[in-house]
């Protein structure tokens, strides 16, 4: 059986990661570069590091807005563009988004998944874990309906959008 290793950044790990930073007040810059640690140790190859920081700040314009404020004092929605900015951080070959609109006003959940599609469009490849179907079969190429641990349904997200079944179970009916 052939396996293949990726680097994997995870924004559930890095969210809990956040909240450790949060308490003693860094900066975003400081969380940026914190998700950069193993690459700036040599455990991960280094690569260019401020131009990374760079990227994040125009993927997150927000975030280069924000730069020299403590994460602490952010929005629900800005400490969630900045685990994702973490996690990237350490140029993953997969980025793990576990329910990045948990928690956030919809106004914010549209907002991260704005940005999800702007991760998608620089080919960022990511596995997204999200109870709000509708908004993540929207962003999706592929997806997989689990029910109790089980998949019941897979397929493009297209047909997954267009199925009656999946729209009355998942969609919240004719969506």
């Amino acid at each position: 059986m052939a396996t293949e290793k990726f680097n994997i950044g995870d924004t559930d790990m890095t969210s809990q990661l956040l909240k450790a930073a949060l308490s003693r007040g860094e900066e975003v810059r400081d969380n940026l570069l914190l998700g950069a640690y193993p690459r700036l140790t040599g455990a991960r190859e280094r690569g260019d590091v401020e131009a990374d920081v760079e990227r994040m700040f125009d993927l997150f314009p927000r975030l280069r807005e924000r730069s020299d404020q403590l994460a602490g004092t952010l929005s629900g929605g800005e400490q969630q563009m900045l685990a994702m900015a973490r996690a990237l951080m350490l140029n993953p070959e997969v980025l793990l988004l576990d329910e990045p609109s948990m928690g956030l006003a919809p106004r914010l959940v549209a907002e991260v998944f704005s940005i999800i599609e702007r991760l998608k469009e620089a080919n960022i490849t990511m596995l997204l874990v999200e109870q709000f179907a509708a908004a993540a079969l929207e962003v999706a190429d592929f997806g997989y309906v689990l029910e109790n641990g089980h998949i019941t349904v897979s397929g493009a997200a297209a047909m997954l959008r267009n199925d009656p079944a999946v729209r009355d179970a998942y969609l919240g009916g004719s969506h």
